[in-house]
């Protein structure tokens, strides 16, 4: 995988991936994290939606991937899964997080048709419910979704046991332990730091307390 360097020198530049073990961040969970992912700031430039959208086809395509429909969650994988559509020449749906409360009442919006193989495109996954309910909805309107392709994750185990459960995978196109070693690779952290976030990543949820933050 040629491209995760790339991604991790972009993240990392522009803000989309920020890293502070000695000043944790606050999630919406209220757990203190020593790093932070706006993956939106990847649309500010023309050069990083295609380095995002050519990474997802060449994950496709390496991995022989069987696609008939692209589909995106509501909305932060909307913009990616556009990209991606358009480079593929194929059709483009997009998922919301519930269904709307007027007209047709739709859940999936766009073209879909019964039997199609659908490709999911996620921005961040980090507990992986999100994406999940979005393959749900795509099967219950008769898709089949096997596969869901996202920027970044953090790679909780919970998520793992949850796509697994869903008969789903999961590419990732920058895991964690590799942000983590393009880090250390450019300097941009020191070994103590490279410490720090390889016990977060061994107990994320307990590693603020650990830490007395």
């Amino acid at each position: 995988m040629k491209y995760w360097k790339n991604i991790a020198r972009v993240a990392l530049d522009i803000g989309a991936i920020r890293i502070n073990p000695e000043e944790p961040f606050t999630w919406a969970s209220g757990y203190r994290m020593p790093v932070y992912n706006d993956n939106r700031l990847f649309l500010g430039e023309h050069k990083h939606r295609f380095l995002i959208a050519e990474s997802m086809q060449e994950v496709i395509e390496s991995r022989h991937i069987p696609v008939d429909c692209i589909a995106g969650t509501a909305t932060a994988g909307i913009p990616h899964a556009t990209t991606l559509a358009n480079m593929m020449e194929l059709p483009l749906v997009y998922v919301r997080s519930t269904s709307k409360g007027h007209g047709l009442q739709n859940q999936v919006e766009g073209v879909l048709e019964p039997g199609q193989e659908v490709v999911l495109i996620e921005d961040l996954v980090s507990t992986g419910g999100s994406a999940l309910k979005a393959v749900e909805a795509l099967r219950a309107a008769g898709a089949r979704v096997a596969h869901c392709l996202c920027i970044f994750s953090y790679g909780f185990e919970s998520a793992t046991t949850a796509f697994k459960s869903m008969d789903c995978q999961l590419h990732t196109l920058l895991t964690f332990p590799n942000l983590v070693a393009f880090a250390e690779e450019t300097g941009r952290i020191n070994e103590a730091q490279k410490t720090l976030l390889d016990a977060w990543y061994e107990a994320p949820f307990e590693w603020a307390a650990k830490q007395g933050f």
